[in-house]
């Protein structure tokens, strides 16, 4: 059980947070769908936070949504950070428990880059996206040290490992302790556990894709084989069958989106 209780301005960070991270997974998973039927003259590159926060400065008052989404993002960096240092429960092994605080941790930070990234847009005086690939760029920083292809390597282990997670996450149903901190009705729950099963299967899929990519950039030794999510959406849409399995997928992302507003209207942080 857990011993120690959150402090009460926890509950608006986590509730913030959760709805920020929502509306990214919702338009990031409605800009592949529309990129694997072709609608709206979407494309798979598209389909990434980055085009997600795009999309966002791209409707009226867009400056300020977009600032709205870039806060609520660092509030959910923010929540990430401090549950890693405060989250304790009774008789956790150690291994466990290192490795929860390991992945709050990263949650985090990769947050925070996304809500400083909206935070930028929005206070630009024009338009504009936001600084190319991240994994491609990481890849080729890693290379360039000593031991590049190893340290490359590894990394793609790791997140072939947190796609493998995910997906373990969901089958397991282990996602269903959040129903248990929450105040809510039936409703709400059957939501959450449907909502949670295909979204965590979905993000398991595209980061084993991305672990995948990253992985033949570490055996090749090149940074032009690494990918992120919008590189992955492609590799489904180039695949058999790859209209629907985009759209499958897609719809996976969108329901993990859903699965974060069910989490901030319902969940007891506390």
């Amino acid at each position: 059980m857990v011993t120690n209780h959150s402090p009460q301005w926890i509950t608006p960070l986590a509730k913030t947070g959760l709805t920020a991270k929502g509306i990214v997974y919702c338009l990031v998973g409605i800009l592949a769908f529309m990129a694997a039927f072709h609608l709206g003259g979407q494309s798979a590159s598209q389909a990434d936070t980055t085009g997600a926060l795009q999309s966002i400065e791209d409707l009226p008052a867009g400056k300020w949504l977009l600032l709205a989404v870039g806060v609520g993002l660092l509030c959910y960096s923010a929540w990430r950070v401090v549950e890693a240092f405060t989250h304790k429960k009774q008789g956790e092994k150690d291994v466990k428990k290192w490795g929860q605080k390991g992945r709050y941790l990263l949650s985090g930070l990769g947050y925070l880059s996304i809500g400083i990234a909206a935070l930028r847009m929005a206070l630009q005086s024009s338009g504009g996206g936001q600084g190319g690939n991240r994994n491609k760029n990481m890849a080729a920083e890693l290379l360039s040290q000593p031991m590049g292809q190893w340290l490359l390597g590894l990394a793609a282990l790791i997140i072939a490992g947190v796609g493998i997670y995910q997906i373990y996450y969901a089958l397991s149903e282990k996602y269903k302790k959040h129903v248990n901190n929450m105040n809510y009705s039936s409703g709400a729950s059957d939501l959450l556990l449907k909502t949670g099963k295909a979204g965590y299967v979905a993000r398991g899929i595209v980061w084993l894709i991305i672990g995948w990519m990253l992985l033949k950039a570490a055996m090749q030794s090149s940074a032009s084989q690494a990918g992120d999510t919008a590189q992955a959406f492609g590799f489904l849409q180039n695949s058999n069958y790859g209209t629907y399995l985009l759209g499958i997928i897609a719809l996976g992302v969108i329901c993990y989106g859903i699965f974060c507003f069910v989490r901030a209207r319902y969940e007891n942080f506390n």
